[in-house]
């Protein structure tokens, strides 16, 4: 890099000051339990839906084998 890119470089870094801090009064002091398990429970069923296709194309491979082999 030429001396004239390693300053442009320097120039745009942001320093501490730049970045702006959220306030601790935007934060939520609780974690509210229910939301909490219900996307546990929606992440346990998206991954039985994908498990049940998952099977279901392995099951069907299987037998679509077995059908021709049979011939």
């Amino acid at each position: 890099m030429s001396g004239e890119r390693i300053i442009e470089a320097e120039q745009h870094i942001k320093t501490p000051s730049d970045i702006s801090i959220k306030s601790p009064s935007k934060i939520p002091g609780r974690v509210d339990i229910n939301n909490l398990m219900s996307k546990v429970r929606e992440e346990e069923r998206k991954q039985k839906k994908e498990n049940l296709v998952f099977f279901g194309l392995i099951s069907s491979v299987i037998v679509i084998t077995g059908i021709l082999a049979s011939l």
